[in-house]
């Protein structure tokens, strides 16, 4: 025959991660369960940047034909101007910045263009479940050092990351580190000493750094996000990787970028020109003066990147509340839309033939949703084969959701808890 896969699809048909999140999403659609697993809002943007997007639809021609390939004008200068004072370098917008289709595909362009075949990915987990398929993709190897629970695990905060075991990991063929900060699925927000020792190992053995900050205005009780590529000697060698979706929380529009050394971005630019090319003109002119707005208001509690936070903590307080009043013990996340709890407690028959050789976290989701109608995301899926045994017992809740959708949580969780 001549449909023959090809080694880049060979690579990731043994991935299960990304399939999984899919799987978890019809099953929460064909069982119409309260959804408390997709990361997203069920909440519109703020009126101000869906009066942009309108202003953009409306604003002539040009908002509806091929704008500048690597990024619209206007919005590459309003994030070179943002982002300049946040990470303490002046940002370049034509040759430091890539827009692209979410922070999904500046990542894909980071790693088909940065990682060969034979280069060793370091993967700090739990991981966003692309970071591993797209390394394979790219004929990477992933090599793998979990965040380990300390002797209080009350907080997002007190899961920690080993130097020594880092620094085991690191050979002559590792070319990249990738972390998340604040992580997806934990909520951890790095602490500057975490993120000094990193950026240590970095400098000392030439690697690079890739940046998940798609969360970076999401922190809590007084947790501060650090960006890596501020660090010294770090600049030139991350790639600090953004998202307008969970910024603006607009996550339908598909706009994210890269950031980083003129250097770098160059290369990644070669992918986006020959896969997507180019990115929705009118979402970018709306993100552009998203980000002006931002820029005036920054530090003030007019500023959008102070009121999400601020309401996305009550909502928080009230998932925790919830899930502690009918006995579980959730890890309170530092920063982030997620929260995760142990479920090792939890009472329940798992007895289901079709799951019976599945993970425990997997097969008590899907007994979630089908005989409670609630839907959450196992965590074990954002581990390593090696580690995921580990960690099989915690499911992930997502707590960007209207009121009314934690609250029918809410009602599913203590109507069940009266019945056991």
């Amino acid at each position: 025959s001549v449909i023959v896969l090809t080694r880049m699809c060979k690579n990731t048909q043994s991935d299960l991660l990304c399939a999984n999140r899919v799987e978890f999403t019809q099953l929460a659609a064909d069982y119409k369960a309260v959804n408390l697993g997709q990361g997203f809002p069920d909440f519109s943007p703020p009126q101000f940047i869906q009066d942009a997007f309108c202003a953009a639809l409306n604003g002539g021609p040009s908002m509806h034909q091929y704008t500048r390939a690597f990024g619209h004008p206007r919005l590459v200068k309003s994030l070179a101007r943002f982002f300049s004072r946040t990470v303490g370098h002046e940002i370049d917008p034509l040759d430091d910045i890539l827009v692209t289709v979410g922070a999904y595909q500046a990542l894909f362009c980071a790693f088909q263009a940065l990682i060969d075949d034979g280069d060793e990915v370091i993967i700090i987990e739990p991981f966003f479940d692309c970071y591993q398929p797209m390394a394979l993709m790219a004929g990477g190897n992933a090599v793998y050092v979990p965040l380990r629970p300390g002797s209080a695990v009350l907080s997002s905060g007190d899961w920690v990351l080993s130097a020594e075991e880092l620094t085991s990991k690191i050979t002559p063929r590792t070319k990249a580190i990738v972390i998340n900060t604040p992580n997806n699925p934990l909520g951890k927000v790095y602490q500057l000493e975490e993120l000094q020792m990193i950026a240590d190992l970095c400098v000392k053995h030439d690697l690079l750094c890739f940046s998940d900050e798609v969360y970076e205005w999401l922190t809590y009780d007084g947790a501060k996000h650090v960006k890596i590529a501020s660090l010294p000697g770090m600049w030139e060698r991350t790639v600090t990787i953004g998202s307008a979706g969970k910024t603006f929380s607009a996550t339908g529009w598909k706009v994210g970028w890269a950031i980083s050394s003129g250097n770098i971005i160059k290369h990644l630019k070669v992918v986006h020109q020959n896969s997507v090319y180019h990115c929705a003109t009118a979402a970018q002119e709306a993100v552009a003066c998203g980000f002006e707005t931002e820029f005036e208001l920054f530090g003030t509690p007019e500023s959008y990147f102070h009121q999400l936070p601020a309401m996305l903590h009550h909502k928080r307080q009230k998932l925790a509340s919830c899930l502690q009043s009918v006995g579980l013990q959730p890890i309170m996340p530092e920063g982030g839309y997620f929260m995760i709890t142990d479920i090792s407690s939890v009472k329940c028959d798992l007895n289901d033939e079709s799951t019976k050789y599945e993970s425990y976290d997997f097969r008590f989701v899907k007994w979630l949703t089908k005989e409670k109608g609630l839907a959450t995301i196992p965590v074990s899926a954002f581990f390593s084969p090696e580690h995921s045994k580990e960690f099989d017992k915690y499911i992930r809740f997502c707590f960007v959701k209207e009121n009314a959708t934690l609250d029918a949580a809410e009602n599913i969780l203590k109507k069940w808890n009266q019945r056991e």
